[in-house]
């Protein structure tokens, strides 16, 4: 049976991406064959440097078909980069690199040669150059899709932040019913979708304790009000809850996703309870895009001691349609 291939842009070059790449492949067999799209020179470097060795197969895009595809070597479309060093200092030179892997990318999913997609980090500061508030926007807006979610998964539990990448002062003035609406519809459709259920979903409050001293309460004006009409509409939310008990054993396990209204006040329980066992999933797009939970980690370039697991877990997310089935909803 010929899988549809899993096509991966290996984003920054300075990065830890490819050490975790050369670790799942020796710790993992996949049925879905993985297409690099990268620089063979870059590639062929930190090999050297991490001391890994398998053979390339280099692809021409004009003539890709998944049909003949496998995981015997590294199938590689070559994009052209010119490092001295298997690492450098993360720069704004690797930009235009960076964009031609995504170009390529972005032209197969549009021409549907697969509708499975992993990117590795980037740095938000030096290619984003404040354009977008990060990767989700980014492929979004390659696609015209204005709504989106990020939804960071593990199969116990996902959560996903109403804003992203905002400063927190600026959170406030973000956040509304209709944005509440279309991360919950997202998040719905994403569950019965691929694992046929509709989630139970914990919506938090943004103040402390979902309480304000100032007139203006976003937890009774904006977020109470939207957890009533989307239990009207048969959707299984409840909430406002206090962030600083929603995590705790007891009260987590009631829910498959719990959704927060800034980055940090879910990301930082999430990634303390799983650490590097969860993805970074887009909702809202006409593919499966993933990412691993983790930025280029640039102190640790070229150690050799970071863990693949995230990388792991979404190839394995993408190998099989089916990979999750939870019987306990």
């Amino acid at each position: 049976m010929n899988y549809r291939p899993i096509i991966i842009v290996a984003g920054e070059p300075n990065s830890i991406f490819f050490e975790i790449f050369f670790k799942t492949l020796k710790k993992k067999n996949f049925s879905s064959p993985l297409v690099l799209i990268a620089s063979q020179k870059l590639i062929n470097l930190q090999m050297k440097k991490l001391n890994f060795k398998k053979k390339i197969k280099l692809i021409d895009i004009k003539k890709i078909k998944f049909t003949y595809l496998d995981n015997k070597t590294i199938n590689l479309i070559n994009v052209e980069y010119d490092p001295r060093n298997p690492f450098e200092k993360i720069s704004k030179q690797s930009n235009l690199y960076i964009k031609n892997c995504f170009l390529i990318a972005i032209h197969l999913l549009k021409t549907n040669f697969t509708n499975k997609f992993i990117n590795g980090p980037i740095s938000k500061k030096k290619f984003l150059k404040k354009k977008y508030l990060g990767i989700t926007e980014y492929i979004s807006d390659k696609f015209s899709i204005k709504d989106n979610a990020m939804l960071i998964f593990n199969k116990q539990l996902a959560v996903c932040p109403v804003t992203t990448h905002l400063p927190l002062r600026l959170v406030a003035k973000n956040i509304d019913k209709n944005i509440i609406y279309k991360k919950v519809n997202l998040i719905n459709t994403f569950y019965k979708k691929r694992f046929n259920f509709k989630p139970k979903i914990a919506i938090l409050g943004l103040n402390p304790h979902c309480e304000s001293i100032l007139s203006s309460n976003e937890d009774e004006k904006i977020i109470k009000p939207a957890v009533k009409n989307l239990l009207r509409s048969g959707h299984k939310v409840s909430g406002p809850y206090s962030a600083d008990t929603i995590f705790l054993k007891k009260n987590r396990s009631k829910f498959n996703v719990i959704i927060g209204m800034y980055h940090d006040q879910v990301l930082t329980p999430m990634k303390t309870l799983y650490e590097y066992d969860a993805i970074n999933i887009t909702l809202g797009l006409p593919f499966i895009r993933i990412s691993p939970d983790h930025g280029p980690n640039e102190k640790m370039i070229g150690k050799n001691i970071s863990n693949p697991l995230s990388l792991i877990r979404a190839i394995e997310f993408l190998d099989k349609k089916n990979w999750l089935k939870q019987k306990k909803v």
